[in-house]
């Protein structure tokens, strides 16, 4: 009889049921035997598999022989003072080898098994091409094994105090108190046209900033309130033109245009490599901060992989 055909009863049977059938098949089966089975097979023995797993050889003689019930095959054979692994064994420990690898993977919370574990990290696609290669090449130094996601932002408390996503990172502000955040960095306002406007030829024209066609930055949140107000108080009789909480599209359109904004001065240097735009000064305007900050559900710091993580970013700005 074909050996390899053994196995088809025994962990493969399928029935018009479909997926009940495996959990009926692996509610009989004790998944320590499957340990004992690894150690057989790796050590070549069973006093060796006894030492590795502190328990005796006589509790790993027994072990075995319930494989050979569940399994219609003697498994091992012995050989001088160890033992080989039958072909059905071979066959086995394949599949069983890859099954327990993909086990330790998943409950690997120290950290101390080396496979990839995906870590989330949210962002606008804004913030996220300004911060995310820093942060790609702080983790990887750290952590090399770990494979990044970058979802979007859609329900920030939700995504966070639901364990959607692991980390957030914005300027958002957070009322639910499972969420913790750090301030990553601060960021100055500046106010911003095309290369070539007018206004650059300019110094300190009030008035003529003020009749300008301004673009407005909507960003989300009760924290740019105060923010808001002031910019307003400095500006009272600017001519909004266009808003958008997308900074992208604000770039875009006052680099083809003479209309003017407002934004944080990082996003200014990384878009100035993209489109043709300059830098109007304002100094009180450039006195004005926003905080971006890295936000968590407190209870991943039980987490020492995702702790970890968390702090690499920090120490990364």
């Amino acid at each position: 009889m074909d050996s390899n055909n053994q196995i088809e009863p025994c962990l493969s049977r399928k029935s018009s049921e479909g997926k009940p059938q495996i959990f009926t098949t692996l509610r009989n089966i004790d998944l320590n035997l499957l340990t004992i089975f690894e150690a057989v097979y790796v050590h070549k023995g069973i006093v060796n598999a006894a030492k590795v797993l502190n328990l005796t050889p006589s509790a790993i003689s027994q072990s075995i022989q319930k494989l050979r019930v569940i399994f219609p095959d003697p498994l091992f054979i012995r050989k001088g003072q160890g033992v080989t692994p039958t072909a059905f064994a071979m066959h086995l420990h394949e599949y069983i080898s890859q099954g327990l690898e993909s086990i330790l993977g998943a409950l690997d919370i120290e950290g101390s098994y080396d496979k990839q574990r995906t870590i989330t990290i949210a962002t606008t696609p804004s913030v996220g091409a300004l911060i995310l290669p820093v942060i790609y090449r702080a983790i990887k130094t750290h952590y090399p094994q770990l494979l990044l996601r970058n979802p979007p932002i859609s329900d920030a408390e939700n995504q966070l105090s639901q364990f959607q996503t692991d980390l957030i990172i914005d300027n958002m502000f957070c009322t639910n108190r499972t969420v913790q955040h750090h301030v990553l960095f601060t960021d100055n306002m500046v106010l911003i046209c095309r290369e070539g406007n007018p206004l650059l030829s300019l110094e300190d024209d009030r008035e003529t900033i003020d009749n300008a066609a301004h673009v407005l930055l909507l960003p989300e949140g009760q924290n740019f309130s105060g923010l808001r107000q002031r910019i307003q108080e400095m500006f009272p009789d600017r001519q909004i033109s266009f808003t958008s909480y997308n900074i992208l599209t604000i770039a875009a359109l006052v680099a083809n245009s003479d209309m003017l904004a407002i934004i944080p001065s990082r996003f200014y240097n990384l878009f100035s490599r993209c489109w043709p735009l300059e830098k109007l000064p304002f100094p009180s305007l450039n006195e004005e901060q926003i905080d971006f900050s890295i936000h968590y559900n407190k209870f991943s710091l039980r987490d020492p992989i995702l702790h970890g993580v968390i702090d690499v970013i920090r120490n990364a700005f």
